[in-house]
């Protein structure tokens, strides 16, 4: 799967192309914005975008009202096409937010039941009583998502439902030639929807990739043979800047050893789950770890730890966002053009020895040492073995094992005065400087 070795790159359009968090019904031509960053992200060595929804809705792109059509505050289909070439063009994959567990008030077949009733051939399409009502007084009462009611429900078990969202897909496919989705909410979709949608999409384009989103529970449940590619590590999310702010790195030790270690119980090895250090979700990483020295260290971590690495816009050079109480705003705002800095040039080295290391890809995960300041870890395959050394203390330290033996290449260090040599020999001993990043390699 082409998706295992590639970063990608998190795009809210709604907030990034600057346009109105109400449907205005004003066509702009503002998703165009996207293709004036391909060059951008190609240099930067991003392998797919992923966009949250750009199909038209009410609000935010996660009530839609039409699969088929571009939100007129993006623009057009046609617009979105333009898009879709340039960034192939800068070897640049697209993956679009499919939002198929529920849809807004305003989607077209539910229009058609609020006008009509139980007389709607739509009605099934819903999880509706008409012997209720519902808080908009529309004379029924329907299911909403987790009580949500701007959100309604679709009914993944009738075939007819299902039919029209393969057929959107297919449109998607045919006419913006994307490569893969990520599934909204992809822990409350139907198994048997998500078995039907993998295959149905590899038959259209084979190795089309699907990403779920999935906040809790065992992964394995949907990412498997028959569903999904991979889906979001938020165990790893918490674990990445909760073991910086505590200054505990067992945390997220332990957390990757659970899900990748040597053990036969560990319970995701061999998967590529995808792993963030912020999304449009979150208060951002800058804003959240307490000292901004361990920034760049938790890239270099997320770069090193086994799975798929997902940058949020405009995280790559540390900008700040903190989630409120009652919005998303300020998570996800509008940047007229990219602003990179020193932590950009840092991620883009790092995306770059990610793409070409088969361990760090693929390879198996091993704790090699542990301090509540410092973690050496080791990421092997058959044909190479690479250490990750982070150390988050403001001093220096010397991690001893007897698994730290032999010739080491540096393929990379953080802060770049640290590397006094191309190689390194280590007898046991691995000197890590203050706030430093090593991947060293055999």
């Amino acid at each position: 799967m082409w998706a295992y070795n590639e970063t990608f790159y998190q795009i809210y359009p709604i907030g990034f192309c600057g346009a109105p968090v109400h449907n205005d019904g004003v066509t702009e031509h503002r998703i165009l914005k996207l293709a004036d960053w391909a060059e951008y992200l190609q240099e930067l060595g991003i392998g797919s975008i992923i966009l949250n929804p750009i199909f038209e809705s009410d609000n935010h792109g996660y009530d839609t009202r039409d699969f088929k059509k571009i939100d007129c505050r993006l623009g057009t289909n046609d617009d979105f096409k333009e898009v879709c070439q340039t960034l192939h063009d800068h070897d640049v994959k697209i993956m679009l937010d499919g939002v198929f567990n529920h849809v807004g008030r305003g989607f077209w077949a539910f229009k058609d039941v609020q006008e009509k009733k139980w007389d709607s051939p739509y009605k099934d399409w819903f999880c509706i009583n008409f012997d209720g009502n519902s808080g908009y007084n529309d004379g029924f009462w329907y299911e909403g998502w987790e009580g949500h009611y701007e959100l309604v429900k679709l009914n993944l078990q009738n075939p007819a439902v299902v039919d029209y969202l393969l057929e959107c897909v297919k449109m998607w496919i045919e006419e913006f030639g994307i490569d893969g989705l990520r599934l909204d909410v992809a822990y409350s979709l139907d198994h048997n929807f998500m078995k039907r949608l993998r295959r149905y999409c590899e038959e259209i384009r084979p190795g089309f990739a699907l990403i779920g989103e999935v906040l809790f529970g065992d992964y394995n449940l949907i990412v498997n043979d028959e569903m999904l590619h991979s889906c979001t590590n938020y165990e790893c999310y918490k674990g990445l800047y909760s073991s910086f702010n505590s200054m505990n790195m067992f945390e997220i030790a332990h957390s990757l050893n659970r899900q990748y270690g040597p053990e036969q119980w560990c319970i995701y090895r061999g998967k590529h789950l995808m792993t963030f250090a912020d999304n449009h979700d979150v208060s951002r990483l800058a804003t959240i770890l307490t000292n901004k020295k361990h920034i760049p260290l938790a890239y270099g971590l997320l770069f090193g730890m086994p799975g798929i690495p997902c940058i949020y816009y405009g995280s790559e050079w540390g900008e700040e966002g903190q989630k409120a109480p009652d919005n998303d705003y300020a998570l996800r705002p509008c940047f007229e053009e990219p602003k990179p800095n020193e932590l950009t040039d840092l991620i883009k080295e790092l995306i770059a020895i990610r793409r070409e290391s088969d361990a760090l890809c693929n390879g198996s995960y091993h704790n090699v040492v542990i301090t509540n300041h410092q973690l050496v870890f080791e990421r092997k395959t058959d044909r190479e073995r690479v250490l990750v050394a982070i150390n988050a203390s403001d001093a220096e330290f010397s991690a001893g094992s007897h698994e730290l033996n032999g010739t080491f290449e540096r393929i990379m260090t953080y802060p770049e005065a640290a590397a006094e040599t191309d190689t390194v020999t280590l007898n046991g001993q691995l000197s890590m400087p203050p706030y430093s990043i090593q991947y060293l390699k055999m």
